[in-house]
């Protein structure tokens, strides 16, 4: 059984594969308390659901794009099992984690997407950099940027553990905290190999409306 907080059919805003839609799982719980987090209400609320029930759910959309989000999807176990059986439903499997815990378990199918923590999130001590030895190919890091302190910062980690080697790396700004442009002349002032992105869903609803 898995605390599910929301299941729903959206556009992927992120990530390699924004524009495309996507059903998104959103499960409840998360371990960290990032400074501009825009999803404290999948911390407690949600239901209790079978992985059977949610895959249910999941195949009314007839989409063969999934992300298990949250919160943080990995404080919940089972989380690693209903990812493995989506995989053997054929569904293409994202997942959304905030970095602190553990991805050596996950299915190889799926594409892992790791949001790195920089300093101005107050969790950067949570990040656990030995996940960064489970990289594969086709997953992704993120960066969600706020100052230059976490520019700086991220572009030491990137260096350091020669992320570009590994994956596909993404940077992002924190929304309505560090302009998107600044960020981009930062990135072309440096010719940094990372991707520039905008959380998409933001702006084509309002940035506070649930279930897009």
């Amino acid at each position: 059984m898995l605390k599910v907080n929301e299941i729903y059919f959206s556009i992927q805003g992120e990530s390699t594969f924004a524009g495309k839609p996507c059903v998104f799982i959103r499960l409840t719980y998360c371990n960290l308390r990032c400074s501009y987090c825009d999803t404290e209400y999948a911390f407690y609320d949600g239901e209790e659901m079978s992985i059977e029930e949610i895959i249910e759910e999941v195949k009314k959309y007839n989409c063969s794009l999934v992300e298990v989000t949250g919160g943080e999807p990995l404080v919940q176990k089972d989380s690693i099992h209903l990812m493995r059986k989506l995989c053997d439903e054929d569904y293409e499997v994202l997942l959304e984690t905030g970095g602190s815990l553990p991805i050596e378990n996950i299915d190889k199918r799926v594409r892992v997407i790791l949001d790195l923590k920089c300093p101005s999130s107050n969790m950067k001590g949570k990040n656990l950099y030995e996940n960064l030895d489970y990289l594969k190919s086709i997953d992704e890091v993120k960066f969600v940027i706020g100052t230059r302190e976490d520019y700086e910062w991220a572009k030491e980690i990137i260096s350091k553990y020669k992320i570009n080697e590994k994956c596909e790396v993404l940077f992002s700004v924190v929304f309505d905290e560090l302009e998107p442009l600044t960020l981009t002349n930062w990135i072309l002032e440096d010719k940094l190999n990372v991707r520039f992105q905008l959380q998409m869903h933001k702006f084509i609803w309002k940035p506070e409306e649930r279930g897009v």
